[in-house]
């Protein structure tokens, strides 16, 4: 179910098989992302349970989601431009049946993120969920 340009990220992970160099490459990701406007980051779109600052701001457009997002943490980030990779473009009634866990699994992140990092990677997720299943 995953989108074309998370089946992207899955392969340069692939081909990175050193995971300081995948670590490299989720940071590039969020780097190349479009920074969130400032008068986005209010208490609305804020993400709670993430360790760094984490903004959310979700759309749903004729019946696709898409999201935005900004972090003051650059691999947080990089994160929030994967989960990008996973759930923009995607119909809305099917963003809460995306299996996050698996799919991010597919990446190895689990094993490779703080507990801190893990639990605002699902919270983020969870926010996700959240603001699709309100317009199902």
């Amino acid at each position: 179910m995953a989108q074309p340009d998370f089946e992207e990220i899955v392969e340069d992970f692939e081909f990175l098989e050193d995971w300081e160099d995948r670590y490299r490459h989720v940071i590039e990701q969020g780097r190349a992302m479009d920074p969130l406007e400032d008068a986005l980051k209010v208490p609305a779109t804020k993400v709670d349970g993430c360790a760094s600052q984490v903004w959310l701001h979700p759309r749903v457009e004729a019946g696709v989601f898409s999201f935005d997002g900004d972090s003051d943490a650059m691999i947080v980030r990089g994160l929030i431009a994967v989960l990008r990779m996973l759930y923009n473009g995607l119909p809305v009634g099917d963003v809460v049946r995306v299996d996050a866990g698996g799919e991010l699994a597919r990446l190895g992140l689990n094993d490779h993120l703080s507990a801190q990092r893990s639990n605002g990677l699902r919270a983020m997720i969870e926010r996700i969920r959240l603001v699709a299943g309100e317009h199902v």
